[in-house]
């Protein structure tokens, strides 16, 4: 079975290498940058998402503060009047803030790790485009200086002065002989 696999590995290999060599690399390139243009816009489009995110999160975490502030004072009027009952179902709702705005601290530091990291593949991603980029315009140089010296028409026009010197060349080297 190893056999099969390796030979069968062998032929995928030269396949994908005749490919290579019939495939225009400037095209291949140019649908690269394409992609990464694209891979680039997603990310910085999913970088707005996050911050808006976290953003929300922590104006949601500031309203939540209020909240158990409130709660504290109302707390502390429960106490004051003996209203046990009251009282209970006030701890109740502040431990139950209390754990929403620690599972939102959570949601906080992801989306604060996933946009870092976001950030950081940008700026790899940039680089590489510009790296990219470059060999596009290199490729491009190239092939026009290329398509210049096959395509371009050698400049064979004569003109009439030119014909008149050499007629008078040739007319005096006839007379000397």
């Amino acid at each position: 079975m190893a056999l099969i696999t390796r030979v069968s590995r062998l032929f995928r290999a030269d396949f994908h290498a005749v490919l290579d060599r019939i495939e225009e690399p400037d095209v291949l390139l140019k649908q690269a940058v394409r992609e990464m243009e694209e891979d680039i816009a997603r990310d910085e489009q999913r970088v707005k998402v996050l911050t808006h995110e976290q953003r929300q999160l922590a104006k949601r975490s500031g309203d939540l503060d209020d909240s158990l502030q409130r709660i504290e004072e109302e707390l502390d009027v429960c106490f004051a009047s003996d209203k046990d009952d009251l009282a209970r179902v006030l701890i109740r709702r502040r431990l139950e803030t209390e754990r929403l705005r620690k599972l939102l601290g959570k949601k906080h530091a992801a989306a604060a790790d996933t946009l870092a990291e976001l950030n950081n593949r940008l700026q790899e991603n940039r680089g590489r485009l510009a790296a990219m980029q470059q060999k596009v315009e290199l490729l491009a140089e190239e092939d026009s200086a290329a398509s210049d010296d096959i395509w371009t028409a050698p400049d064979i026009a004569v003109q009439d002065e030119d014909v008149e010197v050499a007629f008078l060349r040739e007319k005096q080297k006839r007379r000397r002989s």
